[in-house]
């Protein structure tokens, strides 16, 4: 067989035509192994087994086609051929009993278990990339905002495709090549030693050499791949924002700026990934180069053999066919390591995901709070954000009995927000400081608190989706008469049905389609529909004009009396009419009580109210 026959041989194999797996196939081959993916090799181990049964059948059978290329150039070169340990004359039923007929069998085998193997392999791939998607998703939802304010979205999706799409190769191609590589490589190595020891040593000498360099760019490779993810990140995190922000960029006529930063990231990624692939093209030259060596060593001492006598030429063509099957698992060595080098820096930046801490859950003796009546109490309370360097909120101190309305305000940054954060269990809070129906938070459980609560956050967020189903969110099922209800306790319900599909109005990302007004108002129906015992509103009506406030508030105080509702806000109008309002500026609570005790008795809460009056007569701003 020529070098150019040798290279069609090759061709088959990239179609899978040869032995189930080629050149293509193997430049996203890999096999890793980590705490985080072991378990899997164990869970689907059956299935593996299959696979691993029916590749070595197709291995086995394959290696019966050289035989049959021997007797069939001997035949044609007019000499005898040995069939079952004799020597018969090549006639035609020779050709068709012994030649063309165990190859029709060895091809329905072959075929038969490549499909079997397929299905095992990659069904297995596809079942391990789903699990630990469900894995990753499951843990991050149990993160806490602590982790999501230092990890940006963008890395965090580019763990869920690029990484992931790198584990699913990893597992199920990994397993295919090394499997294949061992038993196909062994198989065939076995045949050609006991054709001729001298030949197979001398052609085992590129392979060796090949099996070093590939140990030695390992690490340069991986170190490569791990920068080149990161890059990705970057750039997947600049887009995301841009994308998210695109309205800001235009109102600030900013477009060229973030495009020319966006190349800028574009071409640092060009370049890591220029640098990966000149290794990556230097392992892949050497391995050509060395596995062509090869091919000239066979050739040549292979002809002097024929020469010789020592061999026929229908042996030399059974040597050369089982060195082409020889070359899949060499390469597969070499790949393997250049894969590898891939799969463990996708599977560390994975693993750097799921062993991130879980800081805010529930201790192992918790209970569940049942029938929340809706008080709250703080004592002596003091707070610091875990990345903090000062006390967020500092001695706190009041209680809210069930049923109250309560007004909590307070300059920017005062410690409003964080108040209710802590009510919600977005952060852990010490022992003894926080009760709820008189319950210490950390003895019940995460998940009773918050079914108790409904929200209303600062950031309004909506999905993208229909009004009917961002409403009904907070409720296990659809009810078209308590979404409507909801709406107009929200006063919204009349803007929703001027729209063309009314409340299956499919909104835009994060509720882009509609005004900012709209937006909260839809989020406070999205509350107001759970009818929880405790309702949070941070902020809620400050987009919306004062006649808005005024028929949102109303529709608050008469129906939900019974139960609690803490309302932060800027104005002062908003809060005036609650049973209580808590007055908080530096992370402490100056003052608790009415509007009109506060305004007697607290400087500053009057000097706030003060100033609010100022700006509403004057039409101005006032700073407080």
């Amino acid at each position: 067989m020529s070098k150019n026959e040798l290279r069609s041989s090759g061709e088959c194999r990239r179609h899978g035509f040869a032995n189930g797996c080629g050149l293509n196939a193997l430049e996203e081959n890999t096999l890793i192994f980590g705490k985080h993916i072991n378990r899997y090799y164990i869970k689907h181990a059956p299935l593996l087994l299959v696979g691993i049964a029916a590749l070595v059948f197709v291995d086995y059978f394959q290696l019966i086609l050289p035989e049959l290329y021997r007797i069939v150039v001997n035949g044609m070169n007019g000499s005898l051929v040995e069939v079952g340990g004799e020597l018969v004359p090549f006639t035609m039923d020779v050709l068709l009993n012994e030649v063309c007929r165990r190859a029709i069998v060895v091809i329905l085998v072959m075929v038969v278990g490549r499909f079997l193997w397929r299905v095992s392999f990659y069904g297995a791939a596809i079942k391990v990339e789903t699990d630990l998607r469900n894995h990753m998703f499951d843990h991050c939802k149990n993160l806490s905002q602590e982790y999501f304010q230092v990890n940006k979205v963008g890395n965090l999706m580019s763990l869920f495709t690029n990484d992931l799409d790198t584990i699913q190769e990893c597992f199920g191609d990994g397993i295919l090549m090394f499997a294949d590589a061992l038993f196909l490589g062994l198989l065939a190595f076995f045949k050609m030693w006991n054709m001729d020891r001298r030949l197979t040593g001398l052609s085992m000498i590129p392979m060796v050499i090949l099996f070093l360099i590939g140990t030695v760019l390992f690490k340069a490779m991986k170190a490569k791949w791990e920068v080149r993810q990161e890059a990705f990140s970057r750039l997947s995190d600049f887009s995301q924002e841009n994308f998210s922000g695109i309205a800001v960029i235009k109102a600030f006529v900013k477009e060229y700026l973030e495009l020319k930063e966006f190349e800028k990231l574009n071409r640092e990624n060009e370049d890591i990934n220029v640098a990966y692939t000149r290794i990556s093209m230097l392992l892949d030259c050497l391995t050509f180069l060395l596995v062509e060596s090869v091919i000239c060593v066979i050739l040549g001492y292979g002809g002097y053999l024929v020469y010789c006598g020592r061999f026929d030429a229908g042996q030399l063509m059974e040597y050369i066919v089982y060195f082409n099957s020889i070359i899949w698992p060499v390469m597969a060595v070499s790949m393997l390591i250049e894969k590898t080098s891939r799969g463990k820096a996708s599977l560390k930046r994975i693993s750097e995901l799921l062993d991130a801490e879980i800081t805010v859950k529930d201790r192992e003796d918790v209970t569940q709070l049942r029938d929340m009546k809706g008080e709250i109490e703080f004592r002596h309370l003091t707070f610091r954000y875990p990345d903090g360097e000062t006390d967020a909120l500092k001695d706190v101190s009041f209680t809210i009995h069930a049923g109250e309305s309560v007004g909590v305000v307070g300059r920017t940054g005062s410690g409003k927000t964080i108040l209710v954060d802590l009510i919600l269990r977005a952060y852990n809070v010490p022992d003894g400081t926080l009760f709820i129906d008189g319950h210490d938070v950390n003895t019940v459980s995460i998940r009773s608190v918050r079914e108790g609560c409904s929200y209303v956050p600062q950031d309004n967020f909506l999905f993208s989706d229909t009004i009917e189903n961002n409403i009904s969110f907070a409720v296990d099922e659809v009810d078209d008469a308590l979404v409507e209800r909801a709406a107009k306790l929200s006063d919204v319900h009349d803007d929703i049905v001027d729209f063309t599909a009314g409340y299956r109005t499919v909104l835009g990302e994060r509720g882009v389609t509609v005004s900012g007004g709209q937006k909260q108002r839809i989020s406070i129906a999205r509350a107001l529909i759970k009818e929880s015992a405790i309702l949070i509103l941070d902020d809620s009506v400050s987009a919306v004009d004062m006649k808005t406030e005024k028929i949102i508030l109303k529709n608050l105080l008469e129906n939900r009396r019974g139960r609690t509702t803490i309302l932060i806000a800027h104005r002062i109008s908003t809060v005036e009419h609650m049973d209580k309002i808590i007055f908080i500026d530096e992370g402490r609570v100056r003052a608790v009580g009415s509007h009109e005790t506060l305004y007697e008795n607290c400087a500053d809460y009057r000097h706030m109210v003060d100033l609010q009056r100022m700006e509403e007569e004057e039409g101005g701003e006032a700073d407080v």
